[in-house]
């Protein structure tokens, strides 16, 4: 049998066949690309799995832990505490009744036991605050977070759990 490469200029002499000059390498191309692609999509999905799929079960059981059972129950801090505070060398007066909430009576109960404690550390607040900040909703809102944040020190120094004091609640709010 004659040689095929002789008698063929276009043969190559190795016997591999090469692809034609102006055909384009596409499919090679998309192939390389659609591997790159996977890699990164498989990297991601063990990297949202493995590393940050841990930290958010565990947060997942956190949230659970700290679900609460049953209805409110809450404790009115009566009566209503008066305090006067000094805004630009005029004496102003505020009046505020607070309430307490939390699922667990047994905690309610603890702070009522403590209620001189409670309300002195509540009359220091409510003195030491600024007739401009408190004339702010996002200021009321601020006191608000400070009186349980007072609370809870108060809740955790008589041995109690200070998650257990959930909210605090202005149920009347009077600036002269």
């Amino acid at each position: 049998m004659p040689d095929v490469s002789v008698l063929d200029p276009t043969a190559n002499p190795a016997g591999a066949a090469t692809p034609a000059a102006g055909k384009p390498r596409l499919p090679r191309l998309i192939i390389i690309i659609g591997a790159a692609l996977l890699v990164v999509g498989l990297g991601a999905a063990f990297l949202l799995t493995h590393v940050f799929g841990h930290a958010g079960a565990g947060h997942a059981r956190s949230a659970a832990a700290h679900v609460p059972s049953g209805p409110p129950h809450y404790l009115a801090l009566d009566p209503s505490f008066v305090v006067n505070f000094q805004a630009n060398q005029i004496v102003r007066f505020l009046q505020v009744s607070v309430e307490v909430m939390s699922h667990d009576p047994k905690a309610l109960k603890l702070l009522q036991q403590n209620d001189p404690v409670v309300r002195n550390d509540l009359l220091i607040l409510f003195g030491n605050q600024k007739y401009a900040t408190l004339a702010t909703p996002a200021g009321k809102e601020q006191l608000r977070a400070d009186a349980l944040g007072a609370i809870r020190k108060v809740f955790a120094r008589t041995g109690g759990d200070p998650k257990k004091i959930e909210a605090v609640y202005f149920t009347s709010f009077v600036m002269q």
